[in-house]
Formats: C-alpha cells, structure tokens, sequence
C-alpha cells in the first residue's frame, strides 16, 4: 500500500490531469505543449455527411444547493433525483420541485481520499419492483460496486438497506479511480474505471483497472463480452473513464481524462484498445481506437456525459464549461461548443431530466475547486 501510495504522490507531483488540478509543474507542461495549437479539435462527420445543425442550452433554475462533494446522481421516477457525496459516502434525495434534501444514509465501508470515495450511482433496470440504487466506492482496499435498498417506509437516514457487493477489486489510488456505472439499453451494468496512476494496467486485459466493465446487475461477467464470457472487460486502453452515456442508436460513448495533452470523447466499439498509455489524443495509428472529439486538458478534465437533442453534453473541470458534441446523424461528431464557460466553475455530472432538459452538477467542493456562497448545486438547463 505504501508503495502505491508514494506511486501517486509522485505522480500528482509531476503533473496529471487527474480530476482537473491545476498544479504549477503540470500548468506549465501543458502551456509548453500546446504552445501554438489549436484551442481544439474534433473529428468531422465522415461519409460525406453533414453534421446536425448547432444548438444551446440555458440554466432555467438552481433544483438546489449547498451540497458537499456532490459527484453521482440518479434521477427517480417521477422526477426527483439521488445525489451520492464523494467525500461524505452519502446518498441524499433532492426533490425536484423545492429543492428540499434527505440523506437516506452512509454507505459502510467508503474511504474517501485524494480522488477515491463514493462516486457514481445508478438505479436497477427493474427499480420500480426491486428499488435498487447501485454504487461505484473506494473501501481501504479496492475499488467496488455494491446494490442497496432503498426502503423509503424507513426513518430518514436509514433508507438504505445492507451493500449487497456484486464486484469487488477494483484497483484503488490517490487519483484516476474512474467511477461512473451506468445501465445500458441491454440491461447491462457498464462501470467506466481509472489506471489508478500505474499506467500498465490499462493495457493488462486481466486487469480490471483503466477499463469499461459490463456486467449482469449480479455483478457476473456479461454474456458475449469481447474478451470471453470470464471477463468483465468491454474495452481497455483507458486512462480514466468517468462518462458514460448511449445515444438513440444505442451507441456508448465515454468521456477520459488526458494527461498534459488531450482529453478525449470516445465512441466506444467492444473490445477495442483506446491506446493509454501508448498515445493520448488522435494519434492514426493501426490498433488504437482514435476518440471523436479532443480538447486541451485546460478547457476540459472531463467527467460526466449525457445525450439529449441529438448531441453529447459534457461537464469540464478544470474547463469550467458544458461541451456539446453533435453526433447524431453522424458517423463521428460535429463540431463542439462550450456553453456556461466560467460561470459555475467546476462541472462534474450531467444526466438527462427529459427530452429537451439536462441536471448538472457542480464540483467547487471536492478540494480542488474555490466555493462561493450556494455551493455546491445542482442546475437544471434546457436544451434548445
């Protein structure tokens, strides 16, 4: 332990885009790096199409605030929305309407530290008839997904029933954890992980770590998964997964963290090598799976991703902004806008809230940011 942690220190030190820190060794790697290039690139519609015309988003209202370390949330049937706390391992239910919070409780066993804690949280396919809430944590040992009851006839509290652990050891570190889990259109369970600063392990097909893991919500491997029905490994080559979401052509797409260079949007095909940490960014080379789209660490550190209108949305860290990336209609992506650039700083979650409407989840408490008064909230825009 002692080893891995010195591993991410030394890491932090030399400069890792991590969760979106802005450290003066990597701040000045990077403005060397990109000295002269584009602000960014994507990549163009192919097969001579063309891409979907542009759009926008507005704020329509703060849903609520004063939230701390908010990092996955859930919309409920119905229209309110779980929210889990990265550094607190706690799981709230914010009505949607006032704005009001109640914590439903801990979850046992969650270490927060460094970028580690409780992070993504996911509802049961069959939720109306199981309540299931899925979540992705860091323990003193490992990375882990658990499914919990959710007894609402219970006091405020103790709304949550015993984890009930469906995978277990994945590699935990200071930094790069991943920790987005989501259900797809199969009913699947996808869980977007972090090479947890040991590079290697992203290109180790035995490793779960630097992965995108689909599983059945017992935590088994996948049926028809691309390295074998033993393997939890959708694809690999990552360097820190923490986007997911599929398009109306059941398409998955994964926002990751770059290094000093590129962050990247990948649409993800199963099993194919997304290149960490052998190239980073758009690099032609047979093998590697080139992402979509591609931006300077310092106008994005991505993390969270939803669809809705046609396009990707994605919340930026250290970009302090909402990207959107057109893609439907398109063999790859149109060309991406920011939206809300600086004017809530850091953005960790995005999920959709209907058609035409998004939740966003700010990030200035995670200990990284620099909180005003209101922070952390929770936003609800409107897609035009």
């Amino acid at each position: 332990m002692t080893a891995v942690l010195t591993a991410a220190a030394l890491l932090l030190a030399a400069g890792c885009s991590g969760d979106g820190a802005d450290k003066p060794a990597e701040s000045a790697a990077r403005a060397t790096e990109s000295s002269g290039a584009p602000p960014s690139e994507s990549a163009k519609a192919s097969g001579g199409r063309t891409p979907p015309a542009k759009g926008a988003v507005d704020v329509e209202r703060t849903v609520t605030e004063g939230l701390g370390s908010p990092w996955g949330l859930a919309p409920l049937p119905g229209g309110d929305l779980l929210v889990s706390s990265r550094d607190e391992g706690t799981i709230s239910r914010v009505d949607s309407g006032s704005g009001k919070r109640v914590e439903l409780g801990s979850v046992p066993g969650v270490a927060a530290a460094g970028e580690g804690g409780l992070m993504g949280i996911a509802l049961s396919p069959s939720f109306a008839s199981d309540q299931m809430v899925y979540a992705y944590f860091t323990t003193a040992s490992d990375n882990r997904i658990a499914r919990m009851l959710y007894d609402e006839g219970k006091p405020a509290g103790q709304q949550l029933g015993a984890p009930d652990t469906v995978l277990r050891g994945i590699p935990k570190g200071m930094i790069h954890n991943g920790g987005r889990i989501a259900f797809g259109p199969d009913k699947l369970l996808y869980a977007g992980t972090g090479e947890v600063g040991e590079t290697g392990l992203s290109q180790d097909k035995k490793s779960l770590a630097g992965k995108i893991l689909r599983m059945t919500p017992e935590g088994e491997p996948a049926p028809g998964n691309p390295l074998g029905d033993d393997s939890y490994v959708y694809s690999f080559g990552h360097r820190n997964v923490q986007g997911l979401a599929w398009d109306e052509e059941k398409r998955l797409w994964a926002s990751e963290f770059g290094q000093n260079t590129w962050d990247e949007l990948n649409q993800i095909v199963a099993g194919d090598n997304y290149g960490w940490p052998e190239v980073e960014g758009k690099a032609g080379k047979d093998g590697f799976h080139d992402p979509v789209a591609q931006w300077q660490t310092s106008e994005a550190s991505p993390s969270g991703i939803a669809y809705a209108e046609g396009s990707i949305w994605m919340a930026g860290l250290r970009g302090e902004r909402l990207w959107r990336i057109p893609v439907s209609g398109t063999d790859g992506g149109g060309e991406p806008q920011a939206f809300l650039k600086e004017e809530y700083g850091r953005l960790r979650t995005v999920v959709g809230a209907g058609t035409d409407k998004l939740w966003l989840a700010t990030s200035e408490t995670d200990g990284r940011g620099t909180p005003k008064k209101g922070d952390d909230r929770v936003l609800e825009l409107k897609v035009k």
